[in-house]
């Protein structure tokens, strides 16, 4: 991917001199241990679109020190200031008056967002309530040794991309639609979280598709981002986990769904391909 080095996005919080400690037992560590797995399995905090983390009663320490950084960590911020600034400015052409930025927080370790405390483990996310993307920057590395995602810049672009498609999805009011639909059905509540994903996989492919229009992709960049959202679906990483298959407990849909709408997108290149409530 051909990406220009430079500073730090105005957009970018970088709170990775910040250490949160945590103490105590909050009343609600039942909820948080089962969000922490999933979003383990998955690489996403998929819940985020349900609304507010469980708030630890624990008490909690902040300590803020100087940013400890390495030369290849400073070029991954400048990478993800780069996509982050890239995407924005697309998304403000298909949303012309609509679209206002989002914010990305790199932390490590433990962050407090709008919608709680979140761990490193629970991979990156977004959180509609403040409207801000969160990552770990060491997650890049977890998605090849952990989710034996194989691939380059392209790769982790599509990370990015993804999380700024709930932030689409929170403009255009997609995020509320759904939790409304899941009080009335909480039996539907995956398909619906996988439907969601999905459109925000298709969003990220839709921003590819202008990368591709603007000569910026390298050959092998697609299929980099094609392997990252096959190795991180849900039923491959429930057969690494040594378990079945089990399709109706998907949050995030299979590995075939996740390259397939991530295709629609970059095919499509506009927001009509990647209607995932209504399309197959």
């Amino acid at each position: 991917m051909r990406w220009t080095r430079g500073g730090t996005s105005e957009n970018v919080e970088d709170r990775r001199g910040i250490r949160i400690g945590r103490g105590g037992v909050g009343v609600g560590l039942g909820g948080v241990v089962i969000l922490g797995l999933l979003s383990l399995l998955t690489g996403q905090n998929f819940l985020a679109l349900l609304g507010p983390l469980s708030e630890m009663t624990g008490q909690t320490t902040t300590q803020e020190g100087p940013i400890e950084s390495t030369p290849e960590e400073d070029e991954r911020v400048q990478f993800v200031s780069f996509v982050l600034d890239d995407a924005q400015a697309t998304w403000a052409k298909l949303l012309p008056g609509r679209y206002h930025p989002a914010k990305l927080v790199l932390f490590r370790e433990r962050v407090q967002s709008g919608c709680g405390t979140a761990e490193s483990a629970m991979g990156p996310f977004y959180c509609p309530l403040d409207e801000k993307a969160y990552i770990d920057l060491g997650f890049y590395e977890d998605l090849r040794s952990r989710f034996g995602a194989q691939g380059g810049d392209f790769a982790q672009a599509y990370v990015l991309a993804h999380e700024l498609g709930h932030h689409v999805q929170h403009i255009l009011g997609i995020d509320e639609q759904v939790r409304g639909a899941q009080g009335q059905r909480p039996d539907l509540q995956n398909q619906l979280s996988v439907r969601m994903e999905l459109q925000a996989d298709c969003f990220a492919g839709l921003w590819g598709h202008s990368t591709q229009q603007r000569n910026i992709l390298e050959s092998g960049d697609v299929d980099d981002a094609l392997n990252a959202a096959s190795a991180i679906g849900d039923d491959r990483i429930q057969r690494r986990m040594g378990g079945g298959v089990q399709p109706e407990s998907f949050t995030h849909g299979s590995s075939e769904q996740r390259v397939q709408w991530f295709r629609r997108g970059f095919d499509g290149g506009n927001i009509e391909s990647c209607d995932t409530f209504g399309g197959r």
